[in-house]
C-alpha cells in the first residue's frame, strides 16, 4: 500500500492550520510526523482518519481517495479515549464492534493483546484503578484490536517505564515487518528515530523538512570528529602541535576530544597522523546532529 498526502490545506474560521502539506508512507514503513504543539499535526491525523474533510487536496491509498469503509485504521491518541469506570473487557468488545468485528473474534483479539501487554490480570477491572502507563496499553489493545492496516501513533510511549516501552517498540516493530502503514507522531526524538525510516517535519501548518533520516543528516557538513580515548588530553596537545594545519578548533571532555577540520578531505589524514603517534584511540567518528537538534532548528521560530 502507498498512503500519499497531497496538497493538503485546511482553515478553522480565518485560521489556516495546514498550507499545501505533502507526504507519503509506504506499507512497512513508519513516518514520524513532528512538529511542536499546534503545528497542525492533530488536524493532519484527523483528516487522514476521515474525522473531517480538508478545505483542499486529498488522502489518496495506492493512487485512488481513501475509503475508510475499506480500510482499516488504529489511533492511538494523546489524550486518552476510553471510559475510566467501564469494565476493560466489556469496552474493548465494544470499541470492537464498532469496528466492524465479531464478538468471537474482538475475545479472541483482546485475549491476545492483553496476555502480549501483560494485562491479563486486569481484563475485567475498571479503567480508573489502573496506572497512567497501564491505561496506555489498553488504549494501544484499543488501537490494534482490529490488526489495521494503517496504525496511527500519537505519543504512544506517554507514561511508560523502560520495560513497557520495550513491550511497545516490539509490537510496532512486529506491525512494520508485516508491511503495516505505521505514522508515528512523538517529541520524544530518540523513538522516532528507532522507529521510522523517513520524517515530515510540520511548522506553522507547512512541511518544512522531509525525507529520509539519514539523507537529511549527510546534507550537513562533515566537519566535526569525534575522538574517544582514555588518553584524550594527549590527543588534544598534539593535535594542537601537530595537527594545527588541518584542524581549525578542538574541544575536550573528560575522555572524548571534538575536532572542528578546516575541511572534510582531511579526515584520513587526522586519522593517519594520530596513528604514527601510537596514542590509544578507542573511536573515530564523523559528527551528526541528532534529530533533536534537527527538530530544533526547523521548528525554533514558531510560536
Amino acid at each position: 500500500m502507498l498512503l500519499e498526502i497531497k496538497n493538503i490545506t485546511k482553515s478553522f474560521g480565518e485560521k489556516e492550520v495546514l498550507k499545501d502539506v505533502s507526504f507519503s508512507i509506504r506499507s512497512g514503513q513508519a513516518l514520524g510526523l513532528l512538529g511542536r504543539n499546534g503545528a497542525g499535526k492533530t488536524t493532519m491525523i484527523r483528516i487522514i482518519m476521515g474525522v473531517f474533510g480538508a478545505d483542499g487536496g486529498s488522502v489518496l491509498l495506492d493512487g485512488k481517495p481513501i475509503r475508510h469503509d475499506h480500510v482499516k485504521i488504529g489511533y492511538l491518541p494523546e489524550e486518552r479515549g476510553l471510559y475510566p469506570k467501564k469494565p476493560i473487557n466489556s469496552q474493548l468488545a465494544y470499541f470492537a464492534a464498532l469496528k466492524g468485528m465479531t464478538l468471537a473474534d474482538a475475545k479472541k483479539s483482546i485475549g491476545l493483546l492483553l496476555e502480549r501487554l501483560e494485562m491479563t490480570e486486569y481484563a475485567s477491572k475498571k479503567l480508573e484503578v489502573l496506572s497512567k502507563g497501564n491505561q496506555q496499553k489498553i488504549q494501544l489493545v484499543a488501537a490494534l484490536i482490529n490488526d489495521p492496516d494503517i496504525l496511527i501513533l500519537d505519543e504512544p510511549f506517554s507514561g511508560l517505564d523502560p520495560v513497557n516501552a520495550m513491550i511497545l517498540k516490539d509490537i510496532v516493530t512486529e506491525r512494520i515487518n508485516r508491511g503495516k502503514i505505521v505514522l508515528f507522531s512523538s517529541h520524544q526524538m530518540n523513538y522516532t528515530e528507532e522507529f521510522c525510516r523517513d520524517i515530515a517535519i510540520l511548522n506553522s501548518g507547512r512541511i518544512v523538512l522531509g525525507g529520509a533520516i539519514r539523507d537529511i543528516k549527510r546534507r550537513y557538513d562533515r566537519l566535526k570528529i569525534i575522538l574517544s580515548s582514555t588518553e584524550a588530553e594527549k590527543i588534544e596537545q598534539y593535535i594542537k602541535t601537530g595537527g594545527a594545519d588541518i584542524v581549525h578548533m578542538t574541544e575536550l571532555t573528560e575522555e572524548t576530544v571534538a575536532v572542528t577540520l578546516v575541511s572534510a578531505d582531511k579526515k584520513m589524514e587526522l586519522l593517519k597522523r594520530l596513528s604514527e603517534q601510537n596514542l590509544n584511540l578507542d573511536e573515530f567518528v564523523v559528527y551528526e546532529p541528532s534529530l533533536n537538534d534537527i527538530f530544533v532548528e526547523y521548528t525554533e521560530d514558531s510560536i
